[in-house]
């Protein structure tokens, strides 16, 4: 199948991109400048494109994407510390950021005849994002097929919705996939902070996948007392 695969540059989406080169006919991967703080990611989904060999497209929304306010991502507001699985990490959603690249994304789709549009999203993002979970994309996806209705038919394809972090980086082991181009920290530095939300999921998930991390973090073992506190809150 034809699929586009929307890519942030992320450890999620680049191990997408080579399943779906791998298992699939990779047609381009479209990533999104949405006034992201971390803009830097989108250098390495386009060193993705090229290892891969497709095409590479940066959306430019970010004037949609100043007027989605009140996320840490986008505004001045500080980048929260901590596993990412706690509540104070509901400031870094960005509204209906998801719906509106999906968008997007199924309307490239049509235009160049693919058959499916491949996102990302995966099991650790269902407690806070609700444009992460598997109901979302089942209507989604519903809504396209009328959207598209005699024109096109492209599926949603998002292998990764009921999966773990740690599963994807065991599914990008068994790829090849090179962690280390891949960016995660919501900070957008030189380095990974190896403190923010996604440094600590992104280095829990290596841990629990058994796999090295090669990732250069700013405070390396940050994580462990942020996994530590999580546990005594919650219990997992």
């Amino acid at each position: 199948m034809k699929t586009i695969v929307i890519c942030s540059g992320g450890l999620d989406s680049v191990t997408l991109a080579h399943e779906v080169a791998t298992e699939r006919t990779l047609t381009r991967l479209v990533s999104f400048d949405y006034g992201q703080r971390h803009k830097k990611e989108l250098g390495y989904a386009r060193d993705c494109a090229s290892r891969l060999g497709v095409p590479h497209d940066i959306v430019d929304i970010s004037a949609v994407g100043r007027l989605l306010t009140g996320s840490a991502l986008t505004d001045n507001n500080p980048v929260p510390e901590g596993h990412y699985a706690e509540d104070t990490m509901r400031v870094t959603v960005v509204p209906n950021r998801n719906a509106i690249m999906l968008a997007i994304a199924f309307g490239v789709a049509a235009a160049e005849k693919a058959d499916a549009v491949a996102a990302a999203v995966h099991g650790g993002d269902h407690f806070i994002y609700p444009d992460c979970r598997p109901d979302f994309i089942e209507a989604f996806e519903t809504m396209q097929r009328h959207a598209l209705d005699g024109y096109a038919e492209i599926a949603l394809y998002t292998p990764f919705v009921r999966l773990s972090k740690a599963d994807i980086v065991r599914e990008g082991a068994r790829l090849g996939v090179p962690f280390a181009q891949t960016w995660s920290c919501y900070q957008g530095e030189t380095l990974h902070c190896g403190r923010c939300g996604t440094c600590v999921e992104r280095r829990e998930a290596f841990h629990l996948a058994g796999q090295d991390d090669p990732t250069p973090y700013e405070d390396p073992d940050f994580w462990i007392e942020a996994c530590r506190e999580h546990v005594a809150r919650h219990g997992s």
